[in-house]
């Protein structure tokens, strides 16, 4: 049996990665920050406290094969949020992927992020082989991440494969996914009617469907994947499917698009704005082609579980 260490293994996507990686016969590890309660499919579990440029990783390391490296800091919203994403996305990710290498680890899985590649895409989807143009603080530091695991890899027998999802939904989801939930939930009518864009994104079931897939295939080793649902959406249709789900009729009032940016402005939530109006896809041809891989679930199947578990939670 292959022992894995997880990070992040009680967060959004690591509780369902270790449930995939336990039912596939993994013994799975987890890293923690502090110590509590952690499901069946966590078969061992270690503390690490903060992960950082200082963080000690030998016990947690012992005896295992291959590493996901899920954990992150996001969302944050204060003056020093550039230097905390340095120290646990960037400067982190270098101590474990570093220690990793000298402990004899075969394989180091990193989620990534899109927002390496950007913020929005105008000409055509975002591939792996792109310039990377990250914009914000925490895309920065994911692409410092990605650029300290392959030079670390490069430099020992440690393979790496890196992976860069769109946005992730499922039980869990929060930030501006779990506010368009709540107001279809809300039955308003909503000013979006007239946006005409197009998003990928992927249920966390998917995703860690993937996650296991470039953990084991040989061809995924050294290389950077995208990944999605495989279906992309106008923000008009995601907000129509959740509809659906959750049994609400969906009432859109075709504001301009000019208009809601200007409000957007007005109000401070002009990124919000930005990301609702705005296209960001991904192509996952060579995911899909390469790593002979399909989505286990549809976009819908994906929105009716996540809203099963948003009803669970009112």
């Amino acid at each position: 049996m292959r022992r894995v260490l997880v990070t992040g293994a009680t967060g959004f996507v690591g509780r369902t990665l270790c449930e995939t990686l336990s039912k596939s016969g993994y013994l799975v590890r987890a890293s923690l920050h502090l110590d509590r309660s952690t499901p069946d499919w966590i078969s061992e579990k270690v503390l690490v406290g903060d992960i950082g440029a200082a963080t000690d990783w030998r016990e947690a390391l012992q005896g295992v094969s291959l590493v996901v490296h899920l954990a992150a800091r996001a969302h944050i919203l204060r003056d020093s949020a550039a230097a905390s994403y340095v120290e646990t996305n960037a400067e982190g990710t270098r101590r474990l992927a570093d220690e990793s290498a000298r402990a004899g680890v075969k394989r180091f899985l990193y989620l990534s992020s899109v927002k390496v590649n950007g913020e929005a895409t105008v000409d055509g989807a975002y591939t792996s082989s792109d310039e990377p143009h990250p914009l914000d603080d925490y895309g920065k530091s994911k692409w410092s991440a990605e650029m300290h695991v392959r030079r670390i890899a490069v430099s020992s027998a440690m393979d790496a494969v890196i992976v860069r999802p769109p946005l992730v939904y499922g039980p869990g989801v929060r930030a501006n996914f779990l506010r368009l939930m709540r107001m279809v939930d809300s039955g308003w009518p909503l000013p979006l009617g007239a946006i005409d864009n197009r998003r990928s994104l992927i249920s966390v079931w998917n995703l860690c469907d993937f996650l296991k897939r470039a953990l084991e295939h040989p061809i995924a080793s050294n290389r950077t994947w995208m990944v999605s649902d495989g279906e992309d959406l106008s923000t008009p249709d995601i907000i129509r499917r959740l509809g659906r789900a959750m049994g609400k009729r969906v009432r859109l009032i075709p504001v301009p698009v000019s208009v809601l940016k200007l409000i957007g402005a007005a109000t401070g939530k002009k990124a919000e704005l930005d990301r609702l109006c705005g296209s960001l896809v991904v192509d996952m041809a060579q995911s899909c082609r390469d790593l002979e891989w399909r989505p286990t679930l549809s976009v819908d199947e994906g929105l009716a579980r996540t809203v099963l578990w948003y009803r669970s939670t009112r």
